[in-house]
């Protein structure tokens, strides 16, 4: 696969390439890393916020492009996108997220050159997303949207649950299933560390944070367990996150965002990570879970049931008394049962994400044979 992307420039467009782009950045950042393995060069196009520069970090050695906003950062209209777009001279165009003003211009970009567009949704077409701010989105789709969507050579979709998502608003079919990679494993652990539950993602409503800690105060778990919530969000979003802390009590902690070592660390210390989402596309949460040898707990929606079949995870519903449940049958197995868990969990991410296999599913999107273009 090495080489395989030589001499191509593909151009990853999204709306933030900060933290605040959540887990859309953190697919952009191994989209990147998995086009520079393969001899491609990647650029990353995105609009300006306060962390873009500060992130940039997370892309390199690639290039990131950030452009200012101009009106309201919901829309994102953005006038030196397009112009900086064509100036890269991109063989390839994949647009990461929708809803806003790049949507707009990565369909300008495609009517002036010609080349191949795709667009990953990453879970935004999702009935839970469509529902929310209905008259944005309509006006989205009237203005922009369906062009874009029309103009686009494919769609990709993280898993068959969000294809049929995309097919039912687009009317596409010609979609690419490919999921996110997982990460490199991590020497598997021989003893089951302290009752530490870890939940690291993006602070919004989607992720059910408020539910997790009205749980876990439920769940009337020994005073030596202790949940650690690591991430990023709105400020007011954060607000109502320490708010709900405070109320609970001891026993909770929230780090903030943490990258890196920081996060292999929390990771290292964990018996078990928790997703207790209300949807997601394909979480590189528990990818990254997994691979560290940590146990899942997850909610049907997190689109990763054959990782309860395997006995990786431990499923929960999204309601406080049944977080509860699923955290006192964690804390409660012993550790034979909690080794045979991480055992199954980087099986699972070896024998269904590992990098090379998701990597060669992308080269047919992004260099189609030529039978295929026609």
């Amino acid at each position: 696969m090495t080489g395989a992307l030589t001499g191509k420039r593909i151009g990853l467009l999204t709306a933030q390439a900060s933290r605040l782009g959540g887990g859309v950045f953190e697919a952009v950042i191994h989209q990147a890393k998995m086009i520079r393995d393969m001899g491609g060069e990647p650029i990353i196009f995105a609009l300006q916020d306060r962390y873009t520069a500060q992130d940039a970090v997370r892309l390199a050695p690639s290039r990131v492009i950030s452009v200012p906003v101009l009106g309201p950062k919901q829309i994102g209209f953005a006038p030196n996108l397009l112009p900086q777009l064509l100036a890269a001279d991109l063989d390839c165009l994949h647009l990461h997220g929708i809803w806003m003003y790049p949507s707009y211009a990565a369909r300008r970009w495609v009517h002036k050159t010609g080349r191949r567009y795709v667009i990953s949704a990453h879970g935004m077409l999702n009935p839970w997303i469509t529902a929310r701010g209905r008259l944005k989105k309509a006006l989205a789709r009237a203005g922009y949207e369906r062009a874009s969507w029309q103009a686009a050579d494919q769609f990709h979709a993280l898993t068959d649950i969000e294809a049929a998502d995309i097919a039912a608003e687009t009317g596409r079919r010609d979609i690419a299933v490919i999921p996110n990679p997982a990460p490199p494993l991590s020497p598997i652990r021989s003893a089951m560390p302290p009752p530490t539950i870890v939940c690291i993602g993006r602070i919004h409503a989607v992720k059910n944070v408020l539910a997790l800690i009205d749980g876990w105060t439920s769940a009337g778990l020994d005073q030596t367990a202790s949940l650690v919530i690591a991430g990023w969000g709105a400020d007011e979003s954060v607000a109502e996150l320490n708010a709900a802390i405070a109320k609970a009590g001891p026993g909770i902690t929230f780090l903030g965002p943490v990258y890196g070592t920081d996060k292999a660390a929390l990771l290292g210390s964990a018996r078990f990570a928790i997703l207790p989402s209300l949807t997601e596309a394909l979480p590189m949460a528990a990818l990254d879970a997994w691979a560290a040898g940590v146990p899942v707990i997850m909610t049907p929606q997190c689109n990763l049931s054959d990782a309860f079949i395997c006995g990786a995870a431990i499923e929960c519903a999204t309601g406080a008394q049944e977080i509860a449940s699923a955290l006192q049958i964690a804390i409660g197995l012993n550790g034979a049962e909690w080794l045979q868990m991480t055992k199954a969990g980087q099986d699972f991410v070896t024998n269904r994400f590992s990098a090379s296999a998701v990597a060669g599913q992308w080269l047919d999107v992004y260099d189609p044979p030529v039978e295929q273009r026609l």
